[in-house]
């Protein structure tokens, strides 16, 4: 796809109706793209969200969908090609987030972790693929935690964030051919209700000795998208206030 084609193109984004991916969707529907986006839970939530996209003149698609499920993820990836058309964009948000240490773990949080963070990746990048514009954009939002844990209990979370990280490389490549450029965000703390509670003990380790704003991985997924990220794929980018320096 031409460069001057991906700045108006559709943007579908698996998990977008809070903190980070909230931030993705409205910084990305601003620049005037199309943008649809899946939710877990909050009907209210995502609804609020196109609301105020479509009040400022842009379009928006709001679509409940389990990423462990592969059905619902296909069915999202039809429902936005159906209304926006062929994707300039996909970015793949939804994860969740269990710790404890590993000898009592529970079976099915493992599992359930590894569904939506790792299979759930797969399945939105392997239905999306086909309706991907030549030239498009595969963003994935991965975690710190596959570079450095730097806390107990979070074992079975960084080793989805790190198995993450090493799909984008093998799908950069696999990509390479219709210039599709595949690539990892890996925030630290971020101003997230994940992080509710935790600010005081986080903001001491951190080297800039503050917490990350949602809209910064905003801003860096918006660059990512644009001509001056073209010759960039296969790389995880990190983005924590000095967290892994």
């Amino acid at each position: 796809m031409p460069s001057d084609l991906v700045p108006t193109s559709p943007v579908l984004v698996f998990g977008g109706s809070r903190g980070m991916g909230a931030a993705i969707v409205r910084r990305l529907a601003a620049e005037g793209r199309p943008v649809a986006f899946t939710y877990a839970s909050s009907d209210a939530t995502a609804q609020t969200i196109v609301a105020e996209i479509e009040s400022a003149g842009g379009k928006a698609l709001a679509m409940r969908a389990d990423s462990a499920d592969a059905s619902a993820v296909a069915a999202a990836v039809d429902q936005a090609t159906g209304r926006f058309g062929p994707l300039g964009v996909l970015v793949v948000n939804a994860g969740v987030l269990m710790g404890g240490p590993i000898d009592s773990f529970a079976l099915e949080d493992f599992d359930h972790m590894l569904a939506v963070n790792v299979r759930g990746v797969f399945l939105a990048i392997h239905y999306a693929a086909p309706h991907l514009l030549d030239g498009g954009r595969i963003i994935t939002i991965g975690s710190n935690t596959a570079e450095r844990i730097g806390s107990p209990g979070s074992s079975v979370y960084a080793m989805t964030k790190a198995a993450v990280a090493q799909l984008v490389r093998g799908a950069a490549l696999d990509f390479a051919p219709r210039a599709i450029t595949v690539n990892n965000i890996q925030p630290g703390p971020i101003e997230t209700d994940m992080t509710a509670g935790l600010m005081d003990q986080i903001r001491p380790r951190l080297p800039l000795g503050r917490i990350g704003k949602p809209e910064e991985i905003g801003g860096l997924v918006s660059w990512l998208t644009g001509p001056d990220a073209g010759y960039m794929t296969g790389a995880s980018l990190t983005i924590d206030g000095g967290w892994t320096a």
